[in-house]
């Protein structure tokens, strides 16, 4: 069974961190060991572990991304979201997570994060559990 989780980003580009939502979906599962596969179906969105602990850190990453890729730059693509497609494909559609313990495990200062590269908009991460 895929599950699916509901995001309303509220900006153009933000982070916003999914971990508790999968964590939920998780527990709810009562799969206790194995793998979780997240998967974002949009091509101006991506997904991204990094740290949960300084939002200095996403702040950083934000800022640099957006330094290196301009949202206005020449591109050839008509829609305006040149830059977003671009943003989208350097970070990643899909992870795979191992499931320990009834949730996943990362490091102690790791979170998943939803990265909305187009926003504000009505999005969707799918999520994909497998005993283990």
């Amino acid at each position: 069974m895929v599950k699916t989780i509901n995001i309303k980003s509220s900006k153009r580009i933000e982070f916003i961190d999914i971990t508790e939502k999968i964590n939920s979906i998780i527990m709810q599962s009562g799969i206790v060991e194995g793998a979780c596969f997240i998967s974002v179906p949009h091509t101006t969105a991506a997904l991204t572990i990094n740290e949960n602990s300084d939002p200095d850190v996403l702040i950083d990453i934000l800022n640099k991304t957006c330094k290196l890729i301009p949202q206005v730059e020449g591109y050839s693509h008509s829609e305006g979201n040149s830059d977003s497609h671009i943003k989208s494909s350097l970070f990643s559609p899909s992870h795979s997570l191992i499931i320990n313990e009834n949730k996943l495990l990362l490091g102690i200062w790791q979170a998943v994060y939803f990265c909305e590269f187009d926003g504000p908009r009505n999005r969707h991460v799918y999520i994909k559990l497998i005993p283990g």
